[in-house]
């Protein structure tokens, strides 16, 4: 039986990853305070660091945060460039509008 040939990728999906990561990191941070009252219980199971990894994990998801927003801004600018470049070129072959050659 032949093989198929194989398809093309498919292009990646964009997703809203400031979204995904503030929701994570706001999770990492309810949970931190919903374990602070229980801090003398978890300790005496031997689950004392539960509130701490809690704590780290919303701070580690306040520096995605960061990263993740600082990614969307400069894929935007890159597109807003490429954007500027594509209608610089179109005006300069003559193919754009020129208010200056157009005779009405």
């Amino acid at each position: 039986m032949p093989k198929t040939p194989p398809h093309p990728s498919p292009p990646p999906l964009e997703a809203n990853d400031v979204a995904i990561v503030g929701g994570g990191t706001v999770l990492w941070f309810v949970a931190f305070v919903a374990l602070l009252p229980f801090r003398s219980t978890l300790s005496a199971h031997g689950h004392g660091t539960w509130p701490w990894i809690c704590l780290s994990g919303g701070l580690l998801g306040l520096i995605g945060l960061w990263y993740c927003r600082a990614r969307r801004d400069a894929i935007a600018r890159s597109r807003a460039a490429e954007a500027a470049g594509s209608t610089a070129e179109r005006t300069a072959e003559g193919d754009g509008p020129n208010p200056a050659t157009r005779s009405d």
